[in-house]
């Protein structure tokens, strides 16, 4: 794309990720790289020569940058010196976001007040427990990722197909915030609990896909495969949660079984 305007001329390269970027998100980026731009070249003009001219933003400019949207409230920083940092960064570059820039300075962690660490313990576990009874059991592999609903101890409906429709209903959404929290990408496979009526199944896919519209990666669902199996893909951007936060185990490489006592005993015996 080629952009002229007044004295300033250049070109971008718009990437299929930003296919469903409304043009005011796009003149946002393009005054940010344009401001960016500036900055580079009137430093190659100041500083002597090996100097740093420029560097890449760091987590907390990133975070303001990429994804901070205008539903966001506020931005909690519990630390003065970041917060007076990106408050700098805001007044330069994303003027638009300031308001939503808060220092806390509370007694209590930040992590524990707002149960970030509960969280974060919740999305590194196999099972996620709704709150009608209902559970979801999420398995990643190098190829994809699969997600199993259950009924669990959900019985408070008239009938078992209300059951069955109203866990999905609350699967569906569980899944699309799980898929965020986690990072999850590449193909996911959901296997909701079989559903005999085609309005349920139809809703339950009008759910899933309006949870997913929430989400800033790009997602696909094609439907229901012959199976009962919902599948879909989301944009792998970086590593999951699972991969960045925890390593492979000694004991079980990984698999998530160790042998048994047993086992291990005829070994020691052969």
């Amino acid at each position: 794309m080629q952009v002229l305007a007044g004295d300033l001329s250049g070109g971008f390269i718009l990437r299929t990720n930003g296919e469903d970027a409304t043009d005011p998100e796009l003149a946002e980026d393009i005054a940010y790289l344009r401001k960016t731009w500036s900055r580079i070249k009137d430093a190659s003009l100041r500083l002597r020569p090996a100097s740093v001219l420029h560097q890449d933003l760091n987590l907390l400019q990133r975070v303001l940058r990429d994804m901070v949207v205008e539903g966001t409230q506020t931005i909690r920083i519990d630390s003065r010196e970041q917060f007076e940092k990106l408050k700098t960064f805001a007044m330069e570059f994303m003027p638009a976001t300031l308001q939503k820039l808060q220092h806390y300075s509370g007694e209590r962690p930040i992590f524990d007040l707002f149960n970030i660490d509960e969280d974060i313990a919740k999305a590194l576990g196999r099972r996620v427990d709704l709150k009608s009874g209902g559970y979801l059991i999420i398995d990643q592999t190098e190829a994809l990722t699969t997600v199993d609903v259950n009924t669990g101890g959900f019985v408070g409906a008239r009938n078992f197909d209300d059951t069955i429709f109203k866990t999905n209903l609350e699967a569906s959404q569980a899944i699309a915030r799980q898929l965020r929290l986690r990072n999850l990408g590449g193909i996911v496979i959901v296997d909701f609990i079989d559903m005999i009526k085609d309005n349920h199944r139809d809703a339950v896919l009008a759910e899933f896909q309006k949870q997913l519209a929430r989400d800033r990666i790009k997602t696909s669902v094609n439907g229901f495969s012959a199976l009962g199996l919902l599948e879909m893909t989301r944009k792998r951007t970086r590593e999951s949660l699972a991969h960045q936060l925890c390593e492979p185990c000694s004991a079980c490489m990984g698999k998530g079984v160790v042998k048994t006592a047993r086992s291990v005993t005829y070994d020691i015996l052969r």
